[in-house]
């Protein structure tokens, strides 16, 4: 049995991985992230390509003795994130909350090797999140909560090689990821719209609240110089 069926406190009925259920979801933490080095080392190689054509580098093959590396990066922005996740600004009592630059951190696996590689570790995110604070009601809420919503933070990999790409890419993939919260609030959660309240403003506003705060102190976070040259410098290590 991967879940029980559980009645929580509001009485609500929601699934909880057993034992077996949350060592299968490690076994997909560790396929995520296994994945995330094998679409950075063909974004890095691509880069070496790119770089050996245009007569500014080489194509030596360095990326492969890179995956050490691109693992522990990955892997290191998870838990960084995980753990930045439980540290909380502010709170919705039910559900929703502004931590202490996650988001970002889960967005940067992105930037340093692309948009493969964020797109799987923002899921690997999502299903450390599912494993260490379920909150489940439907099968496909798991998978717009979970899966979509903290993967779409892998879109920063779109700018991986842009000028200001942190910035422009954080931006992008916070969007993507309101889309997935919105839509599940409406499909999902229109019950506890506010009294007066549409269901899709409701969403809209409610989950813009926690979104869109995180991601201003985030973006005022970046735009601080020794903030942009630590980044600049992790970058560099990461490749």
């Amino acid at each position: 049995m991967l879940y029980n069926v559980v009645v929580n406190e509001w009485g609500e009925t929601t699934y909880v991985p057993t034992a077996l259920g949350n060592g299968l979801l490690a076994a997909v933490i560790m396929v995520l992230l296994l994945a995330a080095v094998a679409f950075a080392k063909l974004h890095l190689r691509r880069g070496q390509m790119r770089a050996w054509q245009s007569g500014a580098g080489d194509s030596s093959g360095r990326a492969g003795l890179l995956t050490l590396r691109q693992l522990v990066f990955c892997a290191m922005a998870v838990a960084l994130g995980t753990v930045l996740s439980n540290i909380k600004l502010f709170h919705f009592p039910t559900g929703g909350s502004v931590t202490l630059l996650s988001m970002l951190v889960i967005c940067l696996p992105g930037y340093f090797f692309g948009l493969g590689a964020g797109l799987m570790t923002g899921l690997a995110h999502g299903v450390l999140q599912l494993l260490i604070d379920p909150y489940v009601l439907f099968p496909m809420q798991l998978v717009m909560d979970y899966l979509l919503a903290f993967g779409a933070l892998g879109l920063s990999g779109l700018f991986a090689n842009a000028k200001n790409g942190l910035m422009k890419g954080y931006l992008v993939a916070v969007l993507g990821r309101y889309v997935f919260v919105v839509l599940s609030g409406c499909i999902f959660f229109g019950a506890y719209a506010w009294e007066g309240w549409g269901v899709l403003p409701y969403s809209l506003v409610y989950n813009g609240i926690y979104i869109f705060a995180e991601a201003a102190v985030s973006v005022a976070v970046m735009l601080l110089p020794p903030v942009k040259s630590a980044v600049a410098r992790i970058r560099r290590a990461a490749l």
